[in-house]
């Protein structure tokens, strides 16, 4: 029902990771575990995170943390955006708490040294071996899914001193942004395809190449060849989004590294990708461009973030700039089962507005990516 992950570190005092476990299994035995079914959805803006903290600690050292760890700056956005929206609340109230309980992203946190309402609230929800154990230097990291609301991710970070907490988040704050990237990602799946989606196209795909991603309602088919498939989501003269997905049979996986899936997509956009006054999608390489490897759907892949630009050559072959642009994502990755190397790249344009949300939108129809047909999706209907 839950997703736990537990982080614990401590002093000379001899504290064992078990120990630290079972005292976080204290901690959630008291914080309740009701059925999902009576629970409603959790409430909020996506890609908000509700930091529970007095404002003293926010406007000093440990808020500076949260605030550089739990959401930096996305270096591979056209302009600076933080990889969430931060909101600071303080428990002022039984009325404000029982608010915080109906939303989507939480986190508590308080040095259990000091006394305050934050810290009253945490200490009252630690059974008393636990309690000992922080105040002994430990520190601790508990995700909760799904605590008083359906799609509700709560996180709560324990800590004696606002030092602990600080060295805490230095260790532990990749594993907490997981923990939100994924809810949401769930949450805005579900979002995205409540008009509908489009079985047809699924289907084709699956028949013609045999894979599939899911079809938004407003998605359309704008190039379907041998090797190398174009998603186009209805354009409009404000923004749009596209995904592309390119195979290659019989690859060598030792052959697949970062300078290889930039070359690729070079060249798949010069050819495939095209704007007016025949320009291109190109990958801008002057702005930050990060690679990495990650697990994908139980694939070892490459995720790749960075800008694109639109670009043309002149008669000399000089390359000149379109001046519109955007950011895109990129999975590539080697199925075993097939043998065929896998791209999928999604990009947006939107000038004027902020990227994170509509690229967070690609994310989410790249993870529909499957190479079997289930049972509830259309056939192809013949001809």
């Amino acid at each position: 029902m839950h997703r736990l992950f537990i982080s614990a570190s401590g002093r000379q005092t001899g504290l064992t990771l078990l120990t630290v476990l079972l005292s976080a299994l204290v901690f959630l035995n008291l914080t309740g575990c009701e059925a999902l079914e009576n629970k409603p959805f959790a409430v909020g803006p996506e890609g908000e995170i509700i930091i529970v903290i007095d404002s003293t600690n926010w406007n000093g050292p440990l808020g500076e943390a949260i605030r550089t760890y739990v959401s930096p700056y996305l270096g591979t956005l056209p302009a600076p955006e933080k990889e969430f929206t931060l909101r600071q609340v303080s428990i002022v109230s039984k009325k404000v708490l029982d608010g915080l309980q109906k939303q989507k992203n939480v986190i508590f946190v308080a040095p259990l040294m000091d006394d305050t309402p934050e810290a009253s609230f945490l200490k009252s929800r630690l059974a008393e071996e636990a309690a000992l154990e922080i105040q002994n230097g430990g520190t601790t990291v508990i995700s909760r899914r799904d605590l008083w609301r359906s799609s509700q991710q709560i996180v709560y970070l324990l800590g004696q001193t606002p030092e602990s907490l600080i060295k805490l988040l230095t260790e532990r704050s990749e594993d907490i942004r997981y923990a939100f990237n994924v809810i949401t990602r769930e949450r805005v799946t579900l979002e995205m395809f409540k008009k509908g989606r489009q079985p047809k196209i699924e289907a084709a795909l699956m028949k013609k190449h045999t894979f599939a991603v899911a079809a938004q309602h407003d998605y359309f088919v704008a190039i379907d060849t041998t090797d190398f498939v174009w998603l186009r989501r209805t354009v409009n003269s404000e923004s749009w989004r596209s995904m592309f997905i390119y195979y290659v049979d019989g690859f060598n996986p030792a052959n697949l590294t970062p300078e290889w899936i930039y070359e690729a997509r070079e060249r798949l956009t010069e050819t495939y990708i095209r704007g007016n006054l025949d320009g291109y999608v190109s990958i801008d390489f002057r702005r930050e461009l990060n690679t990495e490897n990650i697990d994908f759907l139980s694939h070892f892949a490459f995720e790749t973030r960075g800008l694109w630009q639109m670009v043309g050559k002149e008669s000399d072959g000089k390359v000149v700039e379109y001046g519109m642009g955007g950011p895109f994502l990129n999975y590539t990755f080697y199925d075993e089962s097939s043998g065929r190397l896998y791209m999928i790249d999604g990009m947006v344009f939107a000038p004027g507005y902020d990227k994170r949300e509509f690229l967070r939108q690609m994310e989410v129809i790249a993870h529909t990516f499957r190479t079997t047909l289930l049972e509830s999706e259309l056939e192809v209907p013949s001809s």
